[in-house]
């Protein structure tokens, strides 16, 4: 088997994709990347690599270097980030897409592409949101993330990579911390509950938006990638979510652990304007058909979970 490689290692999903699979697939057979330097010591057997994905020269280098076989494509600035900085979101979110696929293409490595819901727009069905469905997005993040899907597919179509993703809703994780994305109010809303039992949303109490624990999106992404290839219909942004809440209503979960907390609401126009283009809730049906995607978490497990495993880190930091 050969390797794998991840980019954007350091991010919000590679800080719990790359243990994950180093226990599936063995540590010696995945290789972590990020533009960033590692802030620790390596574990014995860990292999990171600095690697900027807007040099393909780079990627190549670490493709042949490692005998990769799949790279999982994480690098990317995020929504509300994206915003503030267009350009600099188009260069990496396209030119590295572009790069790693052209990589892929010439060493036939298997490729994972994370879309997202930003890649709907005001005109999307916001309710059960279609597999296939109008995609006009207004941000340069959603854009980015059409763009990337249709490239993708292009390289499936045109030249047989074996691109595979998932349409990813909003992520909520106590390993990483909140990224610029638009649907981080959620983790947020957990540090500061802990902490302070305070916490002011950049969102409206009753922005719904489809969301999703990271250890569900982390067993969907092996599992997608495992599948079984004559049996998937999409290949390509897969839509999955396991949940649909507002953030009142993760406040009202929250409360039930966490006694006195509160919140209140200072509305981030730019973000609620991201939030309002979005779905409300998404159709699952072709992940579920086509290779068996399940969510374990809903609302109340989630979020007795992520207090928990949230509480322990925050002690173990406070400890130090």
């Amino acid at each position: 088997m050969r390797r794998i490689l991840v980019t954007g290692a350091l991010g919000q999903i590679g800080s719990e994709l790359v243990p994950a699979l180093r226990e599936h697939y063995g540590a010696d057979r995945v290789v972590a990347s990020d533009v960033r330097i590692v802030p620790h010591q390596l574990a014995a057997g860990d292999i990171h690599e600095h690697l900027d994905c807007t040099q393909q020269q780079q990627i190549l280098e670490v493709v042949r270097r490692h005998e990769i076989g799949a790279i999982y494509h994480l690098a990317a600035l995020l929504s509300a980030a994206a915003e503030e900085k267009p350009h600099a979101a188009w260069k990496l979110n396209m030119d590295g897409l572009y790069n790693v696929l052209e990589v892929a293409r010439q060493y036939r490595c298997q490729v994972f592409f994370p879309s997202s819901i930003g890649a709907f727009g005001p005109s999307t069905p916001r309710e059960h949101t279609p597999q296939a469905t109008v995609q006009r997005p207004t941000t340069i993040y959603g854009v980015t993330k059409v763009a990337g899907e249709l490239l993708c597919d292009y390289y499936a179509a045109r030249f047989g990579v074996d691109v595979r993703g998932l349409r990813l809703p909003g992520l909520i994780s106590y390993v990483a911390p909140p990224g610029g994305g638009t649907t981080d109010y959620a983790v947020e809303m957990f540090h500061q509950a802990l902490r302070y039992k305070h916490y002011s949303c950049f969102l409206k109490a009753d922005a719904r938006l489809p969301m999703m624990y990271m250890p569900d999106a982390i067993r969907a992404t092996i599992a997608l990638m495992d599948a079984d290839g004559a049996r998937l219909t999409c290949r390509n942004a897969y839509n999955v979510a396991a949940m649909s809440i507002t953030p009142a209503e993760l406040a009202a979960q929250i409360r039930a652990h966490v006694g006195g907390f509160a919140v209140d609401y200072r509305v981030d126009p730019v973000r609620q304007s991201i939030a309002d283009s979005w779905p409300h809730s998404l159709d699952t049906s072709a992940a579920r058909d086509d290779w068996g995607f399940a969510p374990q978490f809903d609302l109340a497990a989630m979020t007795a979970d992520m207090l928990a495993r949230l509480s322990l880190r925050i002690s173990a930091a406070r400890a130090k």
